[in-house]
């Protein structure tokens, strides 16, 4: 009888060990997902363009989403009789719903603005064929980056379920194991380089095309990334042709303008011909008054 209890009593001192585990990675991905949320309100409140305030909008709105399902959890966890310290629950809640009540403001001011002269400048300048081709090419770059996403986590649920303790006594690595850790390696790394593709699209470094031309790679690496492992090892290789490093070099250190993608020393030549001609035309103008 005394061997039943203290057996039972193993079995529920275990599930409370998984429980804080669980909550503990909860409460870390609320923390990551409040800093992102952060990042995207900046870009809404700083974006000069309607259009653009609308397409951070719609990021900002997947973001709080997002927090609201591990609001719920939180409420859950935080009303059960299994969580002795309840005090990080309950402030996780509270930070979340802060942020929920800034998306509320921030969507408001937009629909507000939306009827405002400025909105409707805005929707002239959505019509533009290169702002419409910058904003499909973000829309695909973030569905792709959240489709990785989801298959990331999809791996981290089975690496839990392959890394919990076995009655086995085997201490042999299960190969399942390396592929999935290599896998999500993989995805961080295309979803670094995406993102960084998409703040250059943001600055007018790379043009819609080039997306265009990583969109058929991309889109075969996420559908084909583990039936055929072995062909997608080499991340770097998909993303060579754009020499994503320079661009974002040259854009940190103000040698890229709006003028996509041309170098400021390319700008700066151009400057100066036209300046060499407007010179020579002037001289020209005045050697025929002299000479008239």
């Amino acid at each position: 009888m005394l061997f039943r209890s203290h057996d039972a009593s193993s079995r529920e001192m275990g599930d409370k060990r998984k429980l804080q585990a669980e909550i503990d990675r909860t409460l870390k991905k609320i923390d990551e997902g409040v800093d992102v949320y952060d990042r995207i309100y900046q870009k809404v409140v700083d974006a000069e363009s309607q259009s653009n305030k609308e397409k951070y909008e719609g990021d900002l709105k997947k973001e709080i989403k997002k927090l609201q399902r591990f609001r719920d959890q939180v409420k859950q966890w935080a009303g059960s009789n299994d969580v002795r310290d309840k005090t990080p629950l309950l402030e996780a809640r509270k930070l979340i719903e802060g942020k929920m009540e800034s998306f509320k403001i921030i969507e408001k001011e937009t629909k507000t603005k939306a009827f405002s002269k400025q909105g409707l400048e805005a929707a002239r300048e959505r019509k533009d064929p290169k702002e419409a081709a910058r904003d499909e090419a973000r829309e695909w770059l973030n569905a792709s980056v959240d489709e990785l996403q989801t298959q990331i986590e999809a791996f981290e649920a089975e690496i839990e379920t392959i890394a919990e303790p076995k009655k086995s006594k085997s201490k042999t690595r299960p190969p399942r194991l390396g592929h999935l850790e290599e896998s999500m390696s993989r995805h961080l790394q295309h979803i670094q380089r995406m993102e960084l593709v998409l703040r250059l699209v943001d600055n007018e470094a790379l043009a819609p095309e080039d997306v265009t031309d990583l969109k058929d790679l991309v889109d075969d690496y996420v559908e084909r990334n583990q039936d055929d492992f072995d062909e997608f090892g080499d991340v770097e290789d998909m993303y060579a042709d754009l020499e994503l490093d320079d661009l974002a070099e040259a854009v940190a250190s103000g040698e890229v303008s709006h003028d996509v993608g041309k170098p400021a020393a390319l700008q700066k030549l151009d400057g100066a011909l036209q300046q060499r001609a407007a010179d020579a035309r002037r001289a020209d103008a005045r050697r025929a008054v002299r000479e008239g």
